[in-house]
């Protein structure tokens, strides 16, 4: 148990304790910690909804574990946020489970994962990362922090 009587998500089980959450139409409860870690993304209207939950209810977020890519990066959105400088993010542009989307969805995705991200990695994010759909831009945890995000 955590010291706010919720017990402490494995990260493993965090994400999944969020997507059922999110799919079962259910709130988050405020003053949560919920734990994030070795994320691999998935999809992303889910995950936003997911988020905007977690940004109304003032849940606390950390990030941790060795990745979090991909879909998981939106996450940096969700308010009360903290990471761990041991883990990796992962950015790529959208696709439809791997295959290429058109240009007009690919565009629409692209905005909705920015709007997650603070102002420096959202404008790098939108010049450059949402371009790459075949591998990974990688950013350790460590340089993460200069975007403002306190170390868990």
């Amino acid at each position: 148990m955590q010291g706010n009587g919720l017990p402490r998500l494995r990260p493993a089980r965090a994400i999944l304790f969020g997507v059922v959450l999110a799919l079962a139409g259910a709130q988050v409860q405020a003053n949560q910690t919920i734990i994030i870690g070795d994320d691999r993304g998935g999809g992303l209207n889910t995950r936003a909804r997911l988020v905007e939950q977690m940004r109304a209810a003032h849940v606390r977020v950390e990030i941790r574990g060795s990745i979090c890519y991909s879909a998981c990066t939106m996450y940096l959105g969700a308010g009360d946020v903290c990471i761990s400088p041991q883990t990796t993010f992962g950015f790529h542009g959208p696709t439809r489970d791997g295959r290429p989307m058109s240009a007009d969805d690919a565009e629409r995705w692209s905005r909705v994962m920015a709007r997650y991200y603070p102002d420096g990695l959202r404008q790098w994010f939108l010049t450059t990362a949402r371009f790459e759909t075949r591998s990974i831009y990688r950013i350790s945890g460590a340089d993460m922090l200069r975007y403002g995000y306190p170390a868990c």
